[in-house]
């Protein structure tokens, strides 16, 4: 057991030294420690990214806007092949069809939770929060279509004694 451990504290030591790299270099009578950083040169690279996370009934979607040439990823996903009804893929170009960037912005997506048209709601709403943080302008346009407020409409809870929310049992006068 205790050489288990001992193992352990090795294999700790020795990941620690591969991510903490250290070089001493020697100028004049002073010596100078440099860190060399993890992190990868690729993410300096990137473009500029836009969030926006849009909500609707139990679906959140994280949106991510960069400048591109109109592709939508959803879940790593074409949105043609993610959503296979034409009336949800309209409901999440709405906003980019509103205001004119659908060949200009690339869109990726995350979502989880609920079924495909909460998620497609979800998906709006991000896109178009999104879209406000690429472009402030677009603000108007797209709280006049009601694009940017969240449809807080949730199935009710079922309560105790019902049949479902709402629904009573049949009443027996016997």
């Amino acid at each position: 057991m205790t050489e288990e451990i001992k193992e352990v504290k090795k294999t700790a030591k020795k990941t620690a030294e591969k991510t903490e790299v250290k070089k001493t270099v020697a100028k004049d009578s002073e010596t100078k420690v440099v860190k060399k950083s993890t992190k990868s040169k690729a993410s300096k690279s990137k473009a500029q990214e836009f969030l926006g996370t849009g909500r609707r009934k139990c679906s959140v979607a994280r949106v991510r806007i960069t400048t591109g040439g109109g592709e939508i990823t959803v879940n790593g996903v074409k949105l043609d092949e993610y959503f296979d009804i034409d009336t949800l893929k309209a409901i999440v170009r709405q906003p980019l069809v509103l205001t004119d960037t659908i060949n200009s912005v690339d869109i990726v997506a995350n979502i989880y939770g609920g079924g495909k048209s909460g998620q497609a709601g979800a998906l709006r709403h991000g896109i178009a929060r999104a879209l406000i943080e690429f472009r402030p302008e677009l603000r108007p346009e797209l709280k006049k279509a009601g694009l940017i407020t969240r449809d807080a409409r949730k199935k009710e809870r079922k309560k105790y004694g019902l049949k479902k929310a709402r629904k009573a049992p049949q009443f027996s006068k016997r």
